[in-house]
C-alpha cells in the first residue's frame, strides 16, 4: 500500500505514507520511498491515491446472529406508500413456501401515500397463506395479517396485556392487526426460531455486511447457545471473513465445554457477561433513587452474592469478566463484585468490563479507576437515550449529566471503548465516532477525533488482550486495515459518517473493496 495517508494510531509516529505487509503481518509502515525498496516481482501493489488508512475497526458489542437474522427482513424504511409496501411484500411470498412467516422492519406510515398506518386487510390482500409481521421503525408497534392473527390465537377476547394495546376497527370491534407496545410479544412469542441452517446462512450475510463497514474484528455478544454452534462451523469451514472475539451470557457458560476453537486469533473464547440489571428506555435499569415520575428505581437482577459468585467462577475459566451494568444502584453493584474478586483472588491484568455504565456520579468514576476497569460503551445508544428516551427528563438535570461521561471518563485515564449495539442501532463505525464527537446533550462530554478512533482501535484491542497484535499499524502486528475516502480528522466532524469505507484488509487479505 503506497500514496496514502497511514493512521497509525502511534503517538511516537501517528502518520506514514505506505504500509507493508507479508502473510497476515505488517512487515513495514513508512515512507513510500522505504516501502518501495521491499517491492519484488510478485509483490501486489495497492495505490491508494491519498486515501486514508486505519488500524481495521473493532466493534466491541454486536450481536452477529441477530443483525443477520433482521437483514433478511423485509426492508420498508423507504417505502413510500402501502401499495409499495404490499408489491415489496408479494416479492418475498412468491419466494417463499406457504406457511413461512414474513418478517419486516422500518414501516413509518408518515410518509405512506395513504397517510394512515397499514392494517391486516391490506396485508391479506397480497398474502393470505404466509403469516406476516410489519414492524415499525420504533420497535414498539407492528402490524400483521389475519394469518398471523390466527396463529398466535388472538381474537377480539385476547385480554390486552398491560402496557400495550391492541387496536380495533371503530365500528366493528375487530382486531384491525395493529399491536402496540408490550402487545408486540404476543405475535413476536409464536414466531418460530430459526433453524440452525438459517442462521448459519444469515450469520454468513451479517459478517458480509460487517467486513463493508470496515470491521475486522468483532465481539460477537452471544444470546443463545445454538450461535456456539454457528460460530464453530462458520470457523471450521472458513467462512469467517474477520476476526471474533466470542462473549457469552453467563447462563450458558456450561454450553461452553464443547466449544473449543483452534482459530489463534482469528476466533477467540472471549468473555462471559452478567447482567446486573435491565435498561433505562424500558425503566428497569437498577438506580438508586427513582425515575423522575416516582413510578419505580429499578432492580438489580441478581443478589450482590450471587453477583461475586459468578464473577468468580467467571474468572476461573479464564474468561473476561463482563457485567452489564446501566443505572448508578447496578454499576456499584458490579464494582463491589469486581472489587471482591479481585481481593479475595488478586490475578495479573485482569482487564475486567462493565457494559454500558450509563449513570455514573464522581464516586463511581473513581471506583472505576481504582479498580482498572474497561467502560464499553456504543455511542448511538447514548445519543438515543438522550433524544428517544428523554434522559433528562426521564433521569432530572443532575443524573442526566452524569449519564455517559466519556469525555471525563477518558481524562480520568479510563480505558472507553466502542461498538455499535446493532441491530438495534446501525452498524457503522464511522457513525459512531462521529455520534461520539458531536454528541448535542451536555457537550462538554464530546471527544476528539482521536479520542473516539481509539475507542474502536487501540483501546478496544486492549480490552481483549490483544493490543500486541491488532490495533494500530506497526510492524509485527496482524495486517488488519481500513481505507477511507479521506481523513476523518480533516472533515468537518458532521461529515465523518459520510467517509466511504474503499477496502477492508484482514491479515492482509481483502475481504471487501468498493471496486
Amino acid at each position: 500500500m503506497t500514496g496514502g495517508n497511514v493512521l497509525t494510531m502511534i503517538p511516537s509516529r501517528p502518520c506514514a505514507e505506505a504500509v507493508a505487509a507479508k502473510g497476515d503481518r505488517i512487515v513495514k509502515v513508512g515512507t513510500n520511498e522505504e516501502i518501495s525498496q521491499l517491492v519484488g516481482e510478485t509483490t501486489e501493489i495497492i495505490q491508494l491515491n491519498g486515501k486514508t488508512v486505519v488500524p481495521g475497526f473493532i466493534d466491541s458489542h454486536i450481536h452477529v446472529a441477530d443483525f443477520g437474522r433482521l437483514l433478511n427482513w423485509i426492508d420498508l424504511s423507504d417505502a413510500n406508500s402501502i401499495t409499495e409496501m404490499q408489491k415489496r411484500l408479494k416479492t418475498r411470498v412468491e419466494q417463499s413456501p406457504k406457511g413461512k412467516w414474513l418478517l419486516g422492519r422500518g414501516l413509518d406510515p408518515t410518509r405512506f401515500a395513504e397517510k394512515r398506518f397499514p392494517t391486516r386487510f391490506d396485508l391479506d390482500s397480497v398474502s393470505p397463506a404466509n403469516p406476516v409481521v410489519f414492524y415499525h421503525q420504533s420497535g414498539q408497534v407492528c402490524v400483521v395479517n389475519s394469518k398471523a392473527l390466527e396463529s398466535a390465537g388472538l381474537t377480539t377476547l385476547t385480554p390486552v396485556p398491560e402496557g400495550g394495546d391492541i387496536d380495533r376497527d371503530a365500528e366493528t370491534g375487530e382486531l384491525n392487526g395493529v399491536l402496540r407496545d408490550t402487545a408486540t410479544n404476543l405475535i413476536w412469542n409464536v414466531i418460530p426460531e430459526p433453524s440452525e441452517e438459517e442462521l448459519l446462512e444469515v450469520a454468513c450475510l451479517a459478517c458480509e455486511k460487517i467486513v463493508e463497514a470496515g470491521v475486522t474484528s468483532v465481539h460477537w455478544m452471544v444470546l443463545a447457545p445454538i450461535e456456539l454452534s454457528i460460530i464453530q462451523r462458520l470457523h471450521t469451514q472458513n467462512m469467517l471473513p474477520l476476526r471474533v472475539y466470542v462473549v457469552v451470557p453467563e447462563n450458558i457458560l456450561d454450553n461452553m465445554k464443547g466449544f473449543q476453537p483452534t482459530g489463534g486469533s482469528e476466533l477467540t473464547v472471549g468473555g462471559a457477561v452478567i447482567s446486573a440489571d435491565g435498561y433505562l428506555a424500558a425503566k428497569t435499569a437498577a438506580l438508586f433513587q427513582p425515575y423522575t415520575d416516582g413510578s419505580a428505581n429499578g432492580k438489580l437482577l441478581c443478589t450482590q452474592e450471587e453477583m461475586t459468585n459468578t464473577a468468580e467462577k467467571i474468572l476461573k475459566m479464564g474468561l473476561q469478566l463482563v457485567i452489564h451494568a446501566m443505572g448508578d444502584k447496578a454499576v456499584d453493584a458490579a464494582l463491589t463484585a469486581i472489587e471482591q474478586v479481585s481481593k479475595e483472588t488478586p490475578r495479573k491484568d485482569m482487564r475486567n468490563r462493565i457494559e454500558q455504565a450509563a449513570v455514573l456520579n464522581q464516586g463511581l468514576i473513581k471506583r472505576i479507576k481504582q479498580a482498572g476497569v474497561i467502560v464499553s460503551v456504543q455511542p448511538l445508544v447514548v445519543a438515543s437515550e438522550f433524544s428517544v428516551w428523554s434522559a433528562t427528563e426521564n433521569l432530572g438535570a443532575e443524573r442526566a449529566r452524569w449519564l455517559y461521561p466519556l469525555k471525563t471518563l477518558l481524562k480520568k485515564g479510563i480505558r472507553v471503548i466502542g461498538g455499535s449495539d446493532c441491530p438495534m442501532e446501525p452498524l457503522s463505525p464511522l457513525l459512531g465516532i462521529k455520534t461520539a464527537v458531536t454528541r448535542k446533550a451536555f457537550p462538554e462530554e464530546q471527544v476528539t477525533v482521536d479520542e473516539a478512533l481509539c475507542m474502536y482501535t487501540v483501546d478496544a484491542a486492549y480490552s481483549s488482550k490483544e493490543e500486541n497484535i491488532k490495533g494500530s499499524i506497526e510492524t509485527g502486528k496482524l495486517a488488519d486495515l481500513t481505507v477511507l475516502s479521506n481523513d476523518p480528522k480533516e472533515v468537518l466532524p458532521s461529515e465523518i459518517e459520510k467517509l466511504e469505507v474503499e477496502m477492508t484488509i484482514v491479515g492482509g487479505r481483502v475481504v471487501y473493496s468498493k471496486h
